[in-house]
């Protein structure tokens, strides 16, 4: 598969996967976490999908469109083991859906990241809430959800918070 392909199924699967978690979280009050800005296209379409939604922003350094980057009430720039931990005591119990996709590349900074994601998702993620992730995160707590039909098995992750 070329890579253009490869990156348009991981674009398909990624809006299947945000669409099935909006409808999930609908009866879950609470605010979204977008870990990884990006160019800003995720965070876009989740103020479409879910307008009434607050949304916080993870990302190490901001590069985004203009028009896709959050105010600074609802960024957090900087190392994820520095901002997660943060918001998590600042709005524990309040988030309703967590999406991350900040995969490196690199096996043992995404090993890293994925721990400390599993461990500060315990406080901020509220009972019913929806975590969607390009990673495998392993965590009590957490209960594997089958992806969307048109999403593989290990193209995104998804869990519902017990």
């Amino acid at each position: 598969m070329s890579r253009l392909d490869s990156f348009i199924r991981r674009m398909e699967a990624q809006r299947l996967c945000l669409a099935f978690a909006a409808a999930a979280i609908a009866d879950v009050p609470g605010a979204i976490f977008e870990l990884g800005l990006g160019n800003g296209r995720t965070y876009d379409h989740l103020r479409e999908i879910c307008p009434d939604r607050e949304i916080f922003v993870f990302e190490r350094k901001v590069a985004a469109h203009p028009d896709c980057i959050p105010d600074d009430a609802h960024l957090f720039e900087g190392m994820i083991d520095e901002t997660l931990p943060e918001a998590a005591k600042r709005l524990a119990g309040q988030v309703a859906l967590l999406h991350s996709d900040i995969c490196s590349g690199d096996p043992l900074v995404d090993a890293r990241n994925t721990r400390l994601i599993a461990a500060e998702i315990k406080l901020a993620m509220r009972s019913g809430g929806i975590v969607l992730s390009d990673q495998a995160i392993a965590s009590d707590g957490l209960e594997e959800v089958p992806p969307p039909d048109g999403v593989s098995n290990d193209r995104y992750f998804l869990y519902r918070v017990l």
